[in-house]
């Protein structure tokens, strides 16, 4: 493994994998993440399907406050996302990967990036904040319209979180669409096509 600023950081089992998947609410990555965990299944893989925010104390913490029960500042928001990142890599994903079990996992530091990004207007804080934390093998990032992804939402829920509206999405997205040109090995792709094209997609990359 290496860390995002490229030291290496442990050994791990040969065929493990860490794959994640990112993209704005609504735009479909538990759905593929799903699809992705059963057809690796399938094929007789040793195979993890995890997601952030986990559902660990800190993470309970950071869903209250998406869901409004609470409020604290943009950054203490951040440093919790941070902090059970930092619990689910210790506890869950490389104790998996030194087994040799692949790891999926819904949202990541690509999130930070591109959702801290929001109200707080220092990248290199929130890049310092996740520095030594491993690398996903493959990242995709699907590629939906924040217009999209609030039907696909109000379609599946009764109330919309904190960043889930419209002209939040927006902004959310012009920091996700520079990323693939700035971390390795992370694969844009069209979201809007049906199900099914876009895991043919993902099956081939």
């Amino acid at each position: 493994f290496v860390s995002i600023n490229g030291k290496p950081i442990l050994p791990r089992e040969k065929g493990a994998g860490f794959i994640v998947f990112e993209g704005l609410d609504g735009s479909g990555t538990t759905t593929q993440a799903n699809l992705l965990f059963r057809y690796l299944k399938k094929q007789g893989k040793k195979v993890y399907l995890t997601g952030e925010p986990t559902r660990s104390l800190i993470g309970g913490l950071i869903e209250g406050q998406i869901s409004g029960d609470w409020q604290s500042s943009p950054e203490c928001l951040q440093l919790l996302f941070t902090a059970d990142r930092a619990h689910h890599l210790e506890k869950e994903i490389i104790p998996l990967l030194k087994r040799g079990i692949t790891v999926i996992c819904t949202r990541y530091i690509l999130s930070t990036m591109a959702y801290g990004n929001l109200d707080i207007k220092d990248e290199k804080w929130l890049m310092e904040i996740n520095k030594k934390f491993i690398w996903p093998d493959i990242t995709f990032l699907l590629k939906v319209s924040s217009k999209t992804c609030i039907q696909r939402i109000k379609k599946e829920r009764f109330h919309k979180e904190l960043f889930e509206k419209e002209e939040k999405l927006t902004k959310v997205w012009q920091t996700y669409k520079i990323l693939p040109k700035r971390f390795k090995n992370v694969y844009m792709i069209d979201g809007e096509k049906s199900i099914k094209e876009v895991f043919v997609r993902i099956k081939d990359l």
